[in-house]
Formats: structure tokens, sequence, C-alpha cells
């Protein structure tokens, strides 16, 4: 397909006239029926990599989606941009699937969404499955959310695995792949499982320029903070990640005592009263959404304007991933992680509970990865590093910094001299290793705080030169000590799941009074971040709020999200640009023949009436 042709079907379609960074590229491969595997972070655009070539394209694109709210999302948009597609899922009545894949088979649909129990059904395999391979014909099959496939993945879904017979059973049919995370050894096992044939492989950057991350200490003052952010915006949607049920609960009750329109959401919850809190954030009934990591895979709202973790969270990946749901839009959002000691204490009573039901003893290997996944993530919240470095090295992208959207960017921390500590620990370690003895940070520490266990006893170290030379601090401040040189590189550590710890170069010249070691203090509380208005200055924000309420109007009276209307950027854009005709706003990003033909008119009369009203205003 021609370039201007290709522009044309986006700018009619989807209302966009450019591609985002690394699209037009998976487009094209798309449409030459390679198989593919994309990964493109969240706001990316991955949905319109396989939606534009499904609507070009001849026959119908089968999409598997592993939850309902997402496919029903999807969906919504789709329709609303004038775009033939449907869902087969739980959720429908069995008259009505069955009335859905009458017209699948007619041609009627560009697009298919189904959960994987229900493609891998066997009468669908053996049924509708071979009705669609011969008329209309199946266009490509899309994997969605495709890291579920990998038991390395931080979301592995079992039934994934078995997609792979759909290879023998459509041979001819192109395979994609699409996913918003996955490191190198889940990119890999992906392309195994799914039985993809020589694949082009597209990486975008997963580098989310628009998002400010910043990490607080938590104490007294961090419901106030949090209490502050909600009342300063109250237009702006937010997330609160919560650890356990209770938490979010107790949280989300206070907010409500203090006039927030707050919801909770945690798999305790009743089914329905899930579906209706989720219903009501997606519709700007609620503003903030209070949750456990049950929330938030597949919740197409692109306009949240700040998440925090009100708790670590578990993984660095998991980290990115619920971050990640903040200016999908690409507008300017926030990421708060709120830390303090009793999340490590935390941590580890939860990874001490990962034992086997039939035997109640220790999944050690379970423990051992979860171990390691919590390092990472103090390393995240300790660094004094460009946050987004620490990151985008995580997925094997390297980034310079500064990013000037960190809070280590704009405050760089107060660094302290911690030399003699530094020295005191690598001591400790030398004089295991001239005994052929390598242990983990936890014991070494046990040594240098003059420990009297009886392991510790039976091993001999009480006799050791330096039993009890670091009694004066407490464990958890040797423990910072001992992260931060683990992330200077001046100590190395196992990755065999037992962490034991080594000297290096680096250590060594630390021993001789070489080398001088500075740790950062405590995180603290930066100045103002990011903003849902930071840079749309040039447009009129009482446009924009008025544009904001008819949208609101508009999206209840046809019983859809806001956002599936017009996103914020394009509503921003109309108070920005002031467009007085059909043609003037349909140049604006975001507005597609179809919206335009739908919405145009009633937004139009509001620029219009805004702009009589203001001239009509004294100056």
């Amino acid at each position: 397909m021609s370039s201007p042709d290709l522009f044309a079907a986006l700018k009619s379609r989807f209302g966009f006239e450019s591609f985002r960074p690394g699209q037009e590229a998976i487009v094209r491969d798309v449409l030459q029926g390679r198989d593919l595997l994309a990964i493109m972070p969240t706001g990316g655009g991955k949905s319109l990599c396989f939606q534009l070539p499904a609507v070009l394209l001849p026959g119908i694109c089968l999409v598997v989606s592993p939850l309902i709210a997402l496919m029903q999302d999807q969906v919504r948009l789709l329709q609303d941009d004038g775009i033939a597609a449907t869902f087969v899922n739980s959720s429908l009545e069995p008259g009505e699937i069955g009335a859905r894949m009458r017209r699948s088979f007619n041609g009627e649909f560009k697009l298919l969404y189904l959960a994987p129990e229900r493609l891998l059904h066997p009468d669908f395999l053996s049924g509708a499955l071979p009705r669609l391979l011969q008329a209309p014909g199946v266009s490509a099959i899309v994997i969605d959310e495709a890291h579920c496939v990998s038991e390395w993945g931080h979301d592995f879904r079992p039934e994934y695995r078995q997609l792979a017979m759909l290879r023998q059973r459509c041979a001819d049919v192109p395979m994609l792949a699409f996913t918003a995370t996955a490191t190198p050894r889940v990119r890999a096992d992906i392309v195994r499982q799914l039985a993809l044939r020589q694949p082009a492989v597209h990486t975008a950057s997963f580098n989310r320029p628009n998002l400010f991350y910043a990490v607080r200490l938590k104490n007294k003052r961090t419901y106030a903070e949090l209490l502050a952010r909600a009342r300063r915006a109250p237009q702006d949607a937010g997330i609160v990640y919560c650890l356990s049920r209770r938490r979010v609960d107790e949280l989300a009750a206070m907010l409500q005592a203090d006039g927030i329109r707050a919801l909770p959401y945690h798999a305790g919850l009743d089914p329905d009263q899930r579906r209706l809190h989720q219903e009501a954030f997606i519709r700007d009934d609620a503003q903030l959404m209070i949750a456990t990591i049950a929330f938030g895979m597949g919740i197409n709202k692109p306009d949240v304007r700040w998440v925090v973790h009100y708790d670590l969270p578990r993984t660095l990946e998991s980290y990115y991933q619920e971050s990640g749901r903040a200016g999908r839009d690409g507008d300017p959002a926030e990421c708060i992680l709120y830390f303090g000691a009793g999340d490590i204490r935390t941590a580890e009573f939860l990874i001490q509970q990962k034992v086997d039901p039939a035997t109640g003893g220790a999944l050690e290997d379970e423990q051992r990865m979860a171990r390691q996944q919590l390092r990472q993530v103090l390393d995240y919240v300790e660094s004094t590093e460009c946050r987004r470095a620490v990151q985008l090295r995580y997925f094997g992208e390297t980034f310079a910094g500064p990013c000037a959207q960190c809070d280590n960017c704009r405050e760089p921390r107060e660094l302290e001299d911690r030399t003699i500590e530094a020295q005191q620990f690598l001591s400790c370690i030398a004089r295991l290793v001239q005994r052929g003895e390598r242990y983990g940070a936890s014991y070494l520490i046990e040594i240098l705080r003059g420990g009297r266990s009886q392991r510790l006893l039976d091993n001999g170290h009480a006799d050791l030169s330096v039993h009890g030379i670091g009694r004066k601090l407490s464990a958890e401040a040797w423990r910072g000590i001992v992260r931060a040189l683990l992330h200077q590189g001046l100590v190395n550590q196992s990755q065999d799941g037992y962490s034991v710890l080594s000297l290096n170069d680096a250590s060594r010249e630390i021993l001789r009074g070489r080398r001088q070691v500075r740790i950062a203090r405590a995180a603290h509380p930066v100045r103002a971040s990011a903003t849902s208005t930071a840079g749309a200055a040039a447009a009129d924000e009482a446009l924009f709020e008025k544009l904001r309420a008819l949208r609101k109007r508009t999206a209840d009276l046809h019983g859809v999200p806001p956002y599936v209307i017009f996103h914020d950027a394009t509503l921003r854009e109309m108070a920005r640009r002031l467009p007085t005709t059909l043609a003037q706003l349909s140049a604006i990003p975001g507005i597609g023949q179809a919206k335009l033909t739908r919405y145009g008119e009633s937004f139009l009369a509001q620029i219009q009436h805004h702009i009589g009203a203001d001239q009509a205003t004294p100056r």
C-alpha cells in the first residue's frame, strides 16, 4: 500500500495524520502478512498497529484478549470510530453469541475479540474456526497481552500456553503477538511458545517521557500528601495501589470521609461491586480508585493523571506496568512510590508465606526468586541515579540521563561518607573468603552486629575479628549500605537465587583506602512535579473545562466512558486552535470521519458560544 493511501486511512478511520514512533513499520509488516512480535510500552499505541491493518485487509482479524473488560473497551472505541468490531465472551447470552458468530461468518465484522478459553474450546476449533477460515477468511490472529504466555512474565496465564495449537490449525494465517512489557527472556519464550515463524521483532523504547517518577519517604504525613494531591486537582483521575485489601478499604474510607470521590477495588469485593466501581471510575463518576494489583490490567482509561504506590511493589516489572497506567494519552502524569522500612518487613513476610500447600515446606526456588525481585525494587527505591535509567536498564535498554522528569534528576540527594562502614562490610567478606566460605548479606550483617545465633556459633564466626564491629548501626541501616554497594557495583552478588556476595576490583580499592564510598541520604519529598495542565499554557483552560463537561454529558447520553468520545489531548487542541468550521475541526488529531459526523456540530457550538461570550465580556 502506498504511503498516501495508508496515511489517508489512518486519518479517516482514527483521526491521526501521523503515526507514533514505531507504529508505521509494524503496520507495514502486518500488511505484508508476516508473523510478528511487537513490544511497545503502555500508551505507545500498540492496538492501532493491528486494528488499522484489520480494516484494510480482506477477511476478519481474530484478537485474543485475556480480560472481558479489555475486549469490551476496545470494541467500544472501534465502534465509535465507525469500525465494525465485536466480541464474544461469557458476559453474553447464548443467543447473542450465536447471532454475533453468524454475522462474523457473513463478513460483517473486521475484528472479533475472543478470550483464549473461548478460542480454544473444542466446539470453536472444530466448528466456528474452520468456517471463518473459509469465508470471510482470517486476515490475522492477534495475541494481545502476549507476556501472559510466558511463565517468566508478570501475569502468566496457563491457558495462553495452548495457543500454539493455532499454528497447526491456521498454518497460513499470520500470528501477531503484542505486549507492553517483556524482558529479553520473556520475548524469547513468547516466540517459542506461540511457534512464531521468522517473526519481525519490533521493540519500541520503554521510555515514557511524559511520566514524572518520584520516591518519597513514608511517614505520618503520607496520607496528608495524598489528600492534598486529590484536592489540588479534583478533575484529575488517579489510582492508588496498596498491598493488602485491608489497606485498600481503610484508605478508601478515609478519603471518602474527607470528601474525595474514592472507591475501593480488590478481589475480596463482590464481582458486581467491583464492576460497578470500575465503571464509575472509567466514566469519571469517581476520581480515585484505591486498589490492589487486582485492578488495572486491560483498563483502557487514557486520562489517568497520577498513580501512587502506597506500598512497595513486588517487582520492578510490575511497578513499570502499574505506574504506566498513568498518562496513556501522552499528556503529563506523575507516578509516586512511597517507601518505608516497614515495607521491607511486609515483603519478607509475604515471601516466607510461599510454601507448598501439601507439605507446608518452603518453596525455596520461589522464595529465592522473590527475594531477588525485591532487591531489584529496593535498588530502584534507594538509587540516586536517574529513575528512568534504572527502569530501562531492567528491560535491557540504555538511557544515559538525566531525564529532568524524576526526583533524582530534579533534586539530587545529599551524599554522606560511608567509607568506614563499607570497609567493615567488605572486610567481613574477605575474612570468610580466606576460610573458603561465602554468604549472603543478612548473615554478614549478623556477624558485623555481633549476633550469637546457634548457626553463627557453630560456624565459629563469633571468633572473627570483624564480629561485632558494626553493632552501632541497625540491621536496616546496614541493609541500606549493602544495597548501595551493590547498586554502585562495589561488590558482586551471585544471580543463582542464593545471592552470596564476593569482592571485585572496586571492593579491593576500598579496602586499600584508595576509593571513597558515598551513599545518598534517605529520599525526601520533591517539589511540585508534572500536572495535567503542564505544557498546555496555550490552551484556553476555561474552554477546556467546558468541553470536558460537554464530553461527559455526551458520554452519559451514549452510555460510554468520556474518553471514547474524545481524549483530553483532543479537547486541549480544540481549546488552543478554536476551530469554527467542521473542516477546521477535522484537522485536529483524534477526530476521524465518524467522530466528526457524530459529535462535530455540538462541540463546534460550544466553542462558538464560548468565543462569543468571551468577546462580549468587558475588558
